[in-house]
């Protein structure tokens, strides 16, 4: 039997990236043939897939690939940060980019199979067995546009792809380059408020509607005083109507003395008498400013554009000084890991647990 030496180990080790330990086995099963024993490897590595197949992998990156005007985003998840950090798995992600980029595939996600539409098993598997930790190819989304423009913020933790038409300079890439990085830091649900179907626009109607009755001291006086006046005629106990005698020349403290029973009561009342106060042309416009707020917030093209040197322009104005023919037409943001599932480490319980204790 040939004599395995600590630089055939090495060797070994650096082809394949397993444990010192298992390449030294390796090379004891196979006399010393190093071509062998990484086939060894990589059979007991496809067995180790098979185990880690049942971890949770909800960490990782995301990653963007561009040609043209079109462009990708990826997201692979290993199980640790450490792990997406890690050089192999970065470049491992870029390949996934790529690959993504050169489908027909438009865009695929979580239930689908990544593996089979990118063909990458043996890619995966590799590294797998290189990282010693389950990786999972879990979704990419491509744009196109006539400028198209990408944004990574935290190192991975956040893709963001944007598409528009009407100009294709590089001024224009400059400016969704900088519409990007709002979407990363904002988060905008919508591209502009004609993106928010007539069912979902009715849907945030009703909730801050019922969201202002259930806070009835946020209501126009007028209403709120009609409540209380039903709530002190039967619905109050005595001991918080005293209170509000004895507080009402300053409502705005009122709330800190009621019991929780007094406002809860109080919320009720407004709820019953939903029809009616939804009718007061007050109450209304305070519904409608509260969703045009709201609006403000989730579509991209109303939200005060970060960068915005008076604190006030839109986005929509920030574009519209760059070029009036310029529309944004798709956006694309990865969050890594959400809607995963993360496993709480407990570093010591598991040592413990190996340990036999």
């Amino acid at each position: 039997m040939a004599a395995i030496t600590a630089s055939m180990v090495k060797e070994l080790r650096e082809m394949t990236g397993a444990g010192m330990m298992e390449c030294k086995k390796a090379l004891t099963e196979t006399d010393g043939n190093i071509e062998a024993a990484v086939e060894v490897l990589k059979k007991s590595g496809a067995a180790k897939v098979e185990k880690k197949a049942s971890r949770i992998a909800a960490e990782g990156i995301a990653k963007v690939a561009i040609s043209g005007n079109t462009a990708v985003v990826v997201e692979v998840n290993s199980e640790t940060d450490f792990v997406a950090k890690n050089e192999v798995f970065q470049e491992f992600v870029q390949d996934v980019a790529n690959k993504a980029l050169a489908t027909n595939v438009e865009e695929a996600g979580d239930g689908e199979d990544l593996v089979t539409i990118l063909d990458m098993k043996a890619e995966l598997d590799d590294k797998t067995l290189k990282i010693g930790e389950k990786l999972s190819l879990r979704r990419f989304k491509k744009v196109t546009g006539e400028a198209v423009a990408s944004y990574i913020h935290g190192g991975g933790r956040i893709g963001v792809l944007v598409a528009a038409d009407g100009d294709s300079s590089d001024a224009a890439k400059e400016a969704l380059t900088n519409v990007a990085m709002q979407i990363a830091a904002m988060n905008p649900q919508y591209i502009s408020r004609n993106d928010i179907s007539t069912d979902e626009l009715a849907k945030l109607r009703e909730i801050t509607l019922e969201s202002a009755l259930n806070d009835p001291f946020s209501l126009p006086k007028p209403i709120l005083q009609g409540l209380i006046d039903k709530a002190v005629a039967g619905v109050w106990t005595a001991e918080d109507v005293a209170i509000y005698e004895e507080k009402k020349t300053n409502m705005n403290y009122l709330p800190n003395f009621l019991s929780n029973e007094a406002k809860t009561a109080l919320a009720q009342l407004a709820l019953a008498d939903k029809a009616a106060i939804s009718e007061n042309k007050i109450f209304s416009g305070l519904v409608e400013g509260r969703i045009s707020k709201q609006l403000k917030e989730i579509c991209l093209l109303d939200q005060t554009y970060v960068k915005a040197e008076d604190g006030k322009q839109t986005v929509a104005a920030y574009l519209a000084s760059v070029n009036k023919a310029l529309v944004v037409t798709k956006m694309v943001r990865f969050e890594v890991g959400e809607g995963l599932e993360k496993k709480n480490e407990d570093f010591a319980a598991e040592v413990a647990a190996q340990m036999g204790k």
